[in-house]
């Protein structure tokens, strides 16, 4: 048998836990943004890619490397001078290949640098082309793809006569543009400034 200062100790409670409830149900609820490491990035600095017998120079990041590569994804390298520029701290890469214009006709090198940017159609929301024209007398077209895709950035550089070079930027990772994004605004500045230093070594 309860007693009287009992119940009302009891009623109170009540009152106070309904109270709560009635404004925890009529509160808004905020979702918090998902949140991302911060990463410290290091400062830019560059230094000039000059192999003998490349026919191509470039300055890239000193916070890269540069290594030989025999494959571009699924294509078997023609010729020697087919490289990697690495970001091991980023887990990225430029994947880049070269082929010569006379063995490989000029119009099909270009369309074949189209098809493969339009691969990402499925999981793109939109894929932008803007014209290259540097000092260097460099040419060429920069790929900027939307979405969720592993290679956002790709682009192709050319004489028109001789030379035709195809870069993609592509990370080691489940591709997310939001959890990526702030990495690929970083490395887009070295994408951009390879471009800008890049030459053609007979000319």
């Amino acid at each position: 048998m309860k007693t009287g200062i009992e119940k009302l100790h009891y009623l109170s409670f009540a009152l106070i836990v309904s109270g709560l409830l009635l404004i925890a149900c009529n509160s808004p609820f905020t979702p918090k943004p998902t949140g991302y490491f911060r990463i410290p990035f290091p400062e830019k600095k560059y230094q000039l890619f000059e192999q003998t017998g490349y026919p191509y120079t470039f300055e890239y990041p000193v916070y890269a490397t540069v290594t030989k590569d025999t494959m571009f994804f699924d294509e078997s390298a023609e010729n020697p001078w087919w490289i990697n520029v690495n970001f091991p701290e980023f887990n990225g890469r430029i994947y880049v290949s070269y082929k010569n214009i006379g063995p490989n006709k000029f119009d099909t090198l270009v369309k074949h640098a189209f098809s493969l940017t339009g691969k990402h159609s499925a999981r793109a929301y939109s894929i932008d082309d803007s014209l290259i024209r540097t000092p260097n007398n460099v040419h060429g077209v920069f790929f900027t793809v939307g979405g969720d895709v592993a290679t956002a950035n790709q682009f192709f550089l050319t004489d028109s006569s001789r030379h035709f070079l195809r870069g993609a930027l592509y990370f080691d990772a489940a591709p997310n543009a939001d959890s990526l994004g702030i990495v690929n605004r970083f490395l887009i500045e070295d994408v951009k400034h390879l471009i800008n230093s890049f030459k053609w070594r007979d000319q």
